[in-house]
């Protein structure tokens, strides 16, 4: 079959934005400190690129001759964003990928520096130009909703707010029930485990899931990522910390859990729009940023953290780090890897206190971007949000404002979707459950290509085929609904902790 001009044209803006894709790999793994403003200027030119080929002319009526075809999902996706493209100015878009990756170099030398003032006039300028694209975006209450709309479609602030604070109020009551009760003991994740055999075993463990490391590999960068450049070339990174064995461990599981939906996508989409975002100009595969995090979220602590996973692999970490856990057994580790406790940095934080983090940075961004904060009383802001959740005292900036990536790269409306992807998750992996009877037995034998299998064929294969709220409903039979997830963290922890019925939150 001839291919239609439709899908010509579609491949070679999906090709520019994997182009994108790998200079933002490079940026954040390999690249010297020195190539930042170069780099910057050469993401501009193929972000101009892509957008000039988005914006032609040709391309619409491709894009309207194809919506009687197969192609019609495609082109009703590059119709929308060709819309919403033509309202923001092309000196906007070119000066917002300049400014990440000065702004991403500028964050990585304040985070090492703890100094969160030498990352403030790159922020500032990134707050500002992000309520720039937000006015030419558009939107009807508040400017977040335009960039919570990237990310997540048909999120805003209105309808956020009372998902939050329904997650909050079950977390809360059932965190102040748990530091009633003694804590486990987990002084051996902080022993010295080689930064080699971390990587190794993360490695392993990522391939145990089904990571194909013939289109995949594992890299190390100051914050986790995963990113692709097609199906066929899916790359996550991790960070390893030598006194500190779970972070990088956990790290590399989640980014699986991302680079398991980008493999999974169904080849006949490869360099099509529905594995594209156009208008935040990303190779991207999965419905929204919510839906790709509930697999990195389920894979990570669904699986990763479950007793059933550690009765079957404790023996081979015990093996790998002989002295260091030699006075450890396979539940002990499980329940040190799913203790409770409030942290400073959100990406060690466990699963109940995580949201409490997700929380205080959508506010806070919502208030930046709205106006109502500036950038430099951001710090004290942060500090005092994060004493008053989690009763912490913040030391430094590094472990403070300074700890995430997404400001520097201008990520502004993406933090809520950690938390809609642990919901999405808990509805998702009930759904596994109800369609594969055998499901945990099949777990407890560590046979995880069924539940694979299972994701692939109902969510991973279908790309961006539909809106997170059609696959919620197309896979689970409803909207969003954050009740399996509250009902899946009050049972593990009740049993982990000991709580009575009468003691959790309903």
């Amino acid at each position: 079959m001839t291919e239609s001009d439709f899908a010509r044209r579609s491949a070679e803006i999906n090709d520019l934005l994997c182009v994108l894709n790998l200079l933002a790999w490079d940026a954040r793994t390999q690249m010297p400190p020195g190539g930042s403003v170069t780099r910057g200027e050469q993401s501009a030119t193929v972000s101009a690129l892509a957008r000039e080929r988005t914006l032609d002319p040709a391309f619409e009526r491709a894009a309207q001759a194809a919506l009687d075809t197969p192609d019609a999902p495609a082109a009703r996706q590059a119709l929308s964003a060709i819309s919403a493209l033509r309202r923001v100015p092309e000196a906007l878009t070119r000066e917002l990928a300049t400014l990440k990756s000065e702004a991403q170099d500028a964050w990585v030398g304040a985070k090492a520096a703890s100094d969160f003032a030498a990352f403030a006039p790159a922020l500032t300028r990134m707050v500002a130009l992000s309520r720039q694209l937000a006015d030419a975006l558009g939107y009807e209450e508040h400017p977040y909703d335009a960039l919570l709309n990237l990310y997540e479609p048909g999120l805003t602030n209105r309808t956020l707010q009372p998902l939050f604070a329904r997650l909050r109020e079950h977390h809360v009551a059932l965190l102040e029930r748990i530091q009633a009760r003694p804590a486990p003991r987990t002084d051996f994740l902080r022993r010295s485990y080689p930064a080699a055999a971390q990587k190794a075993v993360s490695l392993r463990a990522a391939e145990r899931f089904g990571y194909d490391l013939s289109r995949g590999r594992l890299d190390e960068s100051a914050h986790p990522f995963e990113i692709s450049f097609t199906r066929n070339d899916v790359r996550i990174t991790t960070r390893v910390q030598e006194g500190f064995l779970s972070g990088a461990l956990f790290g590399t599981l989640h980014e699986t859990g991302h680079a398991l939906y980008e493999q999974g996508v169904d080849p006949a989409l490869t360099r099509t729009l529905l594995a594209s975002d156009l208008v935040g100009l990303y190779a991207v595969g999965g419905a929204s940023y919510g839906t790709h995090e509930s697999q990195s979220r389920l894979w990570e602590n669904r699986i990763g953290r479950s007793r059933a996973y550690w009765e079957g692999h404790f023996a081979e970490l015990q093996a790998a780090f002989p002295e260091q856990l030699s006075d450890v057994d396979a539940e002990t580790f499980h329940r040190a890897v799913n203790e409770v406790r409030s942290s400073l940095i959100r990406v060690e934080a466990d699963e109940l206190t995580y949201d409490l983090h997700i929380m205080l940075r959508v506010e806070l961004e919502r208030a930046l971007i709205g106006g109502e904060l500036e950038v430099r009383n951001l710090p004290a802001a942060w500090n005092a949000r994060l004493k008053a959740d989690l009763g912490l005292d913040v030391p430094d900036d590094a472990r403070g404002v300074l700890q995430d990536i997404h400001w520097s790269s201008g990520m502004f409306g993406s933090f809520p979707t950690y938390t809609i992807g642990n919901v999405m998750a808990s509805q998702f992996y009930e759904a596994a459950g109800a369609a594969l009877p055998e499901l945990e037995a099949q777990l407890e034998r560590g046979e995880y290509a069924p539940l694979r299998g299972w994701l692939t064929d109902n969510i991973y294969r279908h790309g961006r085929t539909f809106t997170p709220d059609e696959l919620l409903v197309r896979v689970t039979g409803r909207p969003l609904d954050p009740q399996p997830y509250l009902d899946y963290l009050t049972g593990k922890y009740s049993a982990l902790y000991g709580l009575t019925p009468q003691e959790t939150p309903a």
